[in-house]
């Protein structure tokens, strides 16, 4: 593949992405809805998930991330973060990808804030940036393994879970985080 054609497939993609994110969009009582029920299903696969929430200044969950690619690749999902159990605000991701890659996959995933200041720092910003405006630890847990006593160095921690589908790996380096106005009910 050359380099002329490698950049109309990347173009075509990211327009691709823009029009999904357009076609995707669900009100906040949708994304509420998933939201629950993604948050329920963590607590019951992952062992301590619910006394590891507990103990978190705030998680963000996505309850379907969809992800695809046959050489040039793209991911988007939905979520809501919540602050003390209630959604605070509402976002989006999305990230774009070349390489060698192949396949869909279709996942939940939630990322933990440990600390108040990188909480903070993630509601501030707007854009945020997996990898450049902070790093995110993707943990790697085993399904016997209490995960409220496991002790985290990095401030956020990412947990993948309900993975359907099959892709070579899961990375969140370069995942664009936006906040978003849901769609009116």
């Amino acid at each position: 593949m050359n380099i002329k054609n490698s950049k109309n497939i990347l173009l075509a993609l990211l327009i691709s992405l823009l029009f999904t994110q357009i076609a995707f969009a669900k009100t906040a009582q949708e994304i509420d809805k998933e939201v629950n029920i993604a948050i329920e299903k963590f607590k019951k696969d992952v062992p301590g998930g619910a006394k590891f929430l507990e103990q978190t200044k705030g998680y963000l969950v996505f309850p379907t991330v969809i992800k695809a690619g046959l050489i040039v690749g793209g991911k988007y999902g939905e979520g809501a973060l919540r602050i003390n159990g209630k959604t605070a605000h509402y976002y989006d991701m999305t990230a774009a990808s070349i390489g060698f890659q192949a396949g869909a996959q279709q996942y939940g995933m939630l990322i933990a804030f440990l600390s108040d200041t990188s909480l903070n720092n993630f509601i501030r910003s707007n854009g945020w940036e997996a990898g450049v405006d902070g790093t995110i630890t993707v943990s790697e847990w085993g399904k016997s393994k209490d995960i409220s006593s496991i002790s985290y160095e990095k401030p956020i921690i990412a947990f993948i879970f309900d993975e359907k589908g099959l892709m070579a790996s899961i990375s969140i380096a370069g995942t664009k985080f936006r906040r978003i106005a849901p769609l009116s009910n």
